[in-house]
């Protein structure tokens, strides 16, 4: 098994009929398992400093490596082992189709890649699931009716071969082992599995900052836990693509107040003004509400609150385009972002900032369906459940 968290690439030194050598510093002993570019190999017998490995003709025909030649990049992996972090997923390194890449648009976060999947693989995948493309952890961003896109972060574009992908390229592809068995009915007892893991729900680390980064910039949501100041958890999304179908999900589901985290100055260049008052205990900044102008409704409908964020997050948003009151609650965050203050405004704003996006987000307290405020366990099992990453506060401030 591995878990798609690349951190040696190679080149391949020789390929004949039935046998792929590589150049690699990695040491696999004969008869070990490595993975290279999402396919599991046996290793054989090799020279120092190579890897030697068997492709079949079953392998070349349902992979890529149908093509591949002296000189090409590949990633290299080798196996997770018991009490190993699992910083991507889990990967059998059993390719289920070859994907092509039918464009590349390059993002302010990174850049995204559309694939066209075979029929039988895009019925596996699942937004903000992960997929394993030539072997690398990649979260799905978006999933249409013959093609599903992913965001690389600057991370994943330097450490490994997908950010030369041009349109046309061939990749192989794996969905997640998770949803797979979710799909396949096994949904009961894949929840009492995973969440026995030590990972699941819960990230940490450099590594555990990258994937919430990722997350936010695919435009997806994130759990932050505050342990200390608050004892709470919030849902956080990025404004600038905050969709109608968040907002639902935020008031159904996750169920506390939403606010909208922004940079002081975006909220002094709109003209939106402090609320009068000494403000919480927590020492929030707390803005004037406001509503989209150009609404025809009552402000209320997820749609119009999520029309409004991302005209809040919008560069060229003017103070006329607001109402004021309305039924979106700006807060401001301090200028030093969680250098100054380890709240969850802050957190929200430096999110956004890493993902390379407007400094203007959302959140909102997970509250558990009796109306008190989720608790550790509570937001692990929460996170679990709708496949969101959760981080702690503390690892943000430490690694954002």
């Amino acid at each position: 098994m591995f878990t798609g968290r690349i951190e040696h690439t190679a080149t391949v030194a020789e390929v004949t009929d039935d046998v792929l050598r590589i150049k690699s510093g990695l040491t696999v002993a004969p008869g070990g398992a490595v993975c290279v570019d999402g396919v599991r190999f046996t290793a054989e017998p090799a020279a120092p400093g190579e890897l030697r490995v068997t492709v079949t003709a079953e392998t070349r025909r349902r992979t890529t490596l149908d093509r591949i030649t002296s000189g090409t990049t590949v990633h290299v992996e080798l196996p997770v082992a018991v009490g190993d972090r699992i910083d991507g997923h889990l990967i059998q390194g059993h390719v289920e189709g070859v994907g092509k890449v039918l464009r590349v648009d390059d993002e302010p976060a990174g850049r995204r890649l559309w694939i066209r999947p075979p029929d039988r693989l895009l019925a596996r995948l699942v937004a903000k699931s992960s997929v394993g493309i030539d072997g690398v952890s990649i979260i799905v961003a978006e999933v249409l009716k013959d093609r599903f896109s992913v965001v690389l972060v600057p991370n994943t574009l330097q450490k490994t071969k997908l950010g030369t992908l041009v349109e046309g390229d061939r990749v192989n592809l794996e969905s997640d082992l998770l949803v797979r068995m979710a799909r396949e009915g096994h949904g009961p007892e894949l929840l009492r599995a995973v969440s026995q893991l030590p990972w699941a729900g819960q990230l940490s680390g450099e590594v555990g900052v990258e994937k919430v980064v990722a997350q936010v910039a695919a435009g997806g949501g994130v759990v932050v836990w505050d342990p200390t100041a608050e004892s709470e958890g919030d849902v956080v999304f990025a404004g600038e693509r905050f969709r109608p179908e968040a907002m639902t999900f935020l008031l159904t589901q996750v169920c506390g107040h939403t606010t909208i985290p922004s940079a002081a100055d975006v909220l002094e260049r709109l003209e939106i003004p402090p609320m009068p008052g000494e403000g919480d205990r927590q020492g929030t900044a707390m803005h004037v509400s406001v509503d989209l102008a150009s609404s025809s409704g009552t402000g209320v409908a997820a749609a119009e609150r999520a029309a409004t964020i991302r005209r809040l997050a919008s560069a060229d948003a003017l103070p006329a385009d607001f109402l004021r009151p309305g039924h979106v609650f700006p807060l401001a965050a301090r200028p030093g972002l969680l250098a100054e203050r380890q709240g969850h405004t802050e957190a929200t704003v430096a999110l956004c900032v890493a993902a390379g996006m407007a400094p203007v987000g959302v959140c909102c307290e997970v509250m558990r369906p009796d109306g008190v405020m989720a608790g550790p366990a509570d937001l692990e099992q929460f996170a679990l459940r709708w496949e969101l990453p959760m981080i702690d506060i503390h690892d943000l401030e430490r690694w954002l």
